[in-house]
């Protein structure tokens, strides 16, 4: 620290001397334009009156301008105060820092070369050899500057280590506050600590979740910033990598900037910690990528409510928010500018600069030669609201240069016993007891109570500003809002231009995803601010934005994908299409067996009737027609009721029809084969037996099937094929069906064995031929079927119905037609054939048989009657079902009854 000092002190007495060899023999380095105030007190003064430069001073700064009259103007105030530092004036040495930190560094050192011990004037001698006229240069109590906080903190080095005080009205860099660096710094607005909280602020209040971050090089921007990016993490609001503008930015590199900025296309917010030359370059650069309105800024006070960063390129910074420490306009400071003229300001040179500026002409007449529409300036433009706004930071000078006057006025009460004007005591205050007072103040100033903290800090208060388009056409920052601790925005006031003035833009990394369509997010690989939209399970709801959760089952998402419901469950119905086939098909095949049971009942005594077994008949037509109403219980909708009918009706009403067939064609086998050995009447042939033999095949059936529903009740449950699909059905597994089916099948079989050693029967018994066909007719449906029903289980339910359905009618229509069609065609329209026949014939000489006779009764059972001998030998097979048969070596006949069984006993 020593050392530091030692450095410093030689630095600036090598200075000291430089600077008195120029003045006492009038040598000048160059025009430096400042201005200078008289007074018995001086305080210097650093104001960007020029923007920075590519390699020195830039454009001229209308803000900067005007802060630097403020603090004219404050001096002016404070001078004509009697009640504040009475006899004592204020002068001023105020200089250009162009918001370049070395360059402000240079014009430093104007203030503390006046600290310097006075030069003994015997050391030096004139040209002339005239002796030395030396006014040594009035001491630099305090500084009121810089702005930008780079400027102010290459500034407050320099000034801490000869105990200058210095006041801040607009340097916000949370490094500042740091005392052990900075012990002589103070300053009347917040550090971006507050700044950066209120811009986080309003970042959320704007439903922004993804924005990106630019700064200026230097402790301003990159400090504050930091500061941003380090609030946000205990928020939602994601952050893209900070860009960094460098010192000495080209166009390219802002062009390279906002190229960058529009490769996340969503993310539509910047936040800005950037000197105001900087959001000038960075809005031009905008302009020229022809993104205009794509960007909205939020910027920090350095930007404020400046005219310059916007002017001539309003569209691009149309719907910007800024920030301004809370403050009110100075209005008498509006009087005071107002009023200047080209020739009475406080410099010449940089007022007119401004007036160019302002009312775009110039003084120069070579310089009109040069304007493609040349104006020269008169003097006499007066300004209005058009070409005159107050600078945002104007009342914050007004109150540092009030903090020194208070600061002072204390001093001088405390060591002058409050006498007026100037005393030895208050002459030789050094800066460090300046320091001490300038911490305990407190007093109402411009922007309201001025104190400090322990870190030379004001308490945080802002104001926030919107750029908008008004109904004039014209460009103005208007109020929004402020923020004192927290944020309070008055949305009747905010406007974002263009077609929807109200809608908010939005900035984030990607779109919501559509719940409705049930969208969930997912993360980026390697970008934990970004996601990709992805589609949950068509079974899964939203818990959350991020995570999908599987529905119970038997329940699927609702349409806004926030919960579940339960899946409606399908069956088949009598509209399907699926149904309505079957149930025709069944209807028609009800019809027809309805149609010839009576036709039955009509001829029951008919010899057509009698010989085909009336009693068999019956419960054959009766199975038939319980197979077609089974097709019922299938179509109808699954319950308690209808899944017993379905267990009890589809293997029984299959039983019941082939029961009676294999009864009946066994008793036609057991007749003939008996026939050939003896003439003895086979056992059971008679209705009773046969019935009785019927029935006890039947019953097994029933036995069976009543034991299944007592094991397994029947029920109607929910199967779950799908997660999006419910069927209603009976809880029945496809082979317990089949299974259930199987007693049926052997009847089927031995059935078609039967018909099958039957084939050959005489030619008026080819009602076993018919048989034969329906039986092979049957297997080939029934082996068909099983493979089939059993391999569509895991298709469409309706499908597998349906094709049992068929199955069933199809098997019920061959026995109807192959059985009883034949008959009722004789008895409806071949009625002479339903007689008894006179004639006789003559049996294939194959029938080996015994002598002797059986008569035929007409209950169906067999006697033997002997026959004449005298007869030819025939064999003749009578409609009632009587068989003459005569021994073909013409010894003997026989005569066999093997008619049906009828009614008769």
């Amino acid at each position: 620290m020593g050392i530091s000092l030692a450095l410093a002190g030689v630095l600036v007495m090598l200075l000291a001397v430089y600077d008195y060899g120029i003045r006492l023999c009038g040598v000048s380095a160059g025009p430096v334009e400042s201005v200078r105030l008289d007074g018995d007190v001086v305080l210097g003064g650093l104001f960007p009156v020029h923007e920075n430069g590519i390699n020195g001073c830039g454009a001229f700064d209308k803000g900067g301008y005007q802060r630097l009259e403020a603090m004219v103007y404050a001096l002016d105030r404070i001078n004509n105060d009697d009640n504040l530092l009475p006899g004592i004036q204020i002068g001023a040495y105020i200089l250009d820092t162009c918001s370049r930190d070395t360059y402000a560094l240079e014009q430093t050192m104007e203030f503390v070369t006046s600290t310097i011990t006075r030069i003994d004037l015997n050391a030096f001698t004139c040209p002339n050899g005239s002796v030395p006229a030396y006014q040594p240069p009035q001491p630099t109590v305090g500084v009121v500057g810089a702005a930008g906080s780079p400027v102010s903190t290459m500034v407050a080095n320099i000034l801490r280590l000869f105990k200058i005080p210095q006041v801040s009205y607009a340097s916000t860099s949370p490094e500042l506050s740091d005392k052990s660096r900075y012990d002589y710094f103070l300053r009347v607005v917040p550090p971006d600590t507050y700044q950066a909280q209120a811009m986080l602020d309003i970042v959320t209040a704007l439903g922004w979740t993804y924005v990106s971050t630019v700064a200026s090089a230097g402790n301003y921007g990159e400090n504050g910033i930091s500061t941003f990016r380090n609030l946000s993490r205990s928020t939602d609001i994601c952050l893209t990598v900070m860009e960094v503008i460098p010192r000495d930015a080209t166009d390219g590199t802002f062009d390279k900037l906002v190229k960058y900025l529009s490769t996340i296309e969503h993310a539509r917010g910047v936040v800005t910690f950037a000197s105001e030359t900087d959001i000038r370059r960075l809005l031009a650069a905008v302009a020229r990528a022809n993104m205009t309105g794509h960007f909205i800024w939020i910027g920090s006070d350095d930007w404020g409510t400046k005219p310059n960063p916007v002017e001539g390129q309003e569209a691009v910074a149309e719907g910007s928010i800024t920030l301004l420490p809370a403050r009110i306009p100075d209005k008498g400071f509006d009087e005071y500018f107002t009023s200047l003229t080209p020739t009475n300001g406080s410099s010449r040179v940089w007022f007119q600069e401004y007036w160019e500026r302002t009312f775009h002409c110039t003084f120069d007449v070579f310089e009109t030669e040069k304007l493609d529409n040349p104006k020269l300036c008169t003097g006499e433009e007066t300004f209005s609201d058009e070409t005159y706004e107050q600078e945002g930071k104007i009342s914050f000078v007004v109150d540092a240069v009030y903090a020194f006057a208070h600061a002072l006025n204390r001093i001088q009460g405390e060591l002058c016993n409050g006498s007026a004007g100037l005393c030895p005591e208050f002459m030789n205050v050094d800066g460090h007891s300046l320091l001490d007072i300038l911490k305990n103040i407190s007093f109402g100033g411009s922007t309201g109570t001025v104190r400090f903290n322990r870190d030379g800090d004001r308490p945080g208060s802002y104001q926030l500003y919107q750029f908008q388009k008004t109904e004039s056409d014209d460009y103005r920052y208007v109020p929004i809002g402020t923020w004192v601790d927290k944020l309070s925005l008055n949305w009747t006031h905010v406007s974002w231009g263009g077609s929807d003035p109200d809608r908010i833009p939005e900035s984030v990394c990607s779109l919501p995803c559509d719940i409705n369509k049930g969208e969930k997010r997912k993360k980026r690989p390697g970008d934990e601010c970004c996601w990709l939209c992805v589609n949950c399970e068509s079974y899964q709801y939203l818990v959350d934005e991020w995570h999908c959760r599987n529905c119970t089952l038997g329940y699927q998402p609702r349409r806004d994908r926030r919960g579940c419901i339960e899946i409606p469950a399908e069956y088949l119905t009598w509209d399907s299409p699926w149904a309505i086939p079957p149930t025709l098909l069944a209807i028609i095949g009800i019809a027809c067996t309805m149609f010839i049971i009576v036709i039955f009942v009509r001829f029951n005594n008919t010899p057509i009737i009698r010989a085909s077994g009336r009693e068999l008949c019956y419960v054959l037509l009766f199975g038939i027609l319980a197979t077609y109403m089974a097709v019922f219980t299938l179509i109808a909708r699954p319950s308690t009721l209808t899944c017993c009918l379905r267990r009890m009706m589809l293997g029984l009403s299959v039983v019941i029809s082939f029961s009676a067939l294999y009864t009946k064609t066994n008793r036609v086998y057991r007749i003939f084969n008996s026939g050939k050995r003896s003439v003895r009447r086979p056992k059971y042939t008679s209705p009773r037996s046969q019935m009785v033999i019927c029935f006890g095949l039947v019953s097994v059936q029933l036995v069976g099937a009543t034991l299944w529903l007592a094991i397994d009740p029947p029920q109607a449950i929910k199967t779950f094929p799908s997660w999006h699909q419910a069927i209603l059905e009976c809880a029945v597994t496809d082979l317990s069906l089949v299974l259930s089916l199987s007693y049926a099948m052997v009847l089927i079989v031995m059935c078609t064995v039967y018909a099958f050693k039957t084939r050959k029967m005489p030619e008026n018994f080819n009602e076993a031929k018919f048989i034969a066909f329906a039986m092979y007719t049957t297997c080939v449906v029934w082996v068909a079927f099983i493979p089939i029903y059993i391999g569509t289980s895991s298709t469409d339910y309706k499908i597998q119905q349906t094709l049992l359905c068929l199955c069933f009618i199809v098997s019920a229509t061959v026995t109807l037609g192959c059985i009883f069609v034949p008959k009722i065609y004789i008895v409806m329209f071949a009625p002479q054939k339903n007689k008894k026949p006179s004639g006789t014939m003559m049996l294939n000489s194959r029938m080996r048989s015994t002598c002797g006779s059986i008569e035929g009764k007409p209950n169906g059972e067999m006697k033997a009657q002997t026959l004449s001998t005298s007869a030819a030998p025939v064999s003749n097979t009578t409609s009632s079902g009587r068989l003459r048969v005569q021994n073909t070596r013409g010894r003997s006949y026989k005569v066999l009854d093997i008619a049906s069984p009828t009614n008769e006993t």
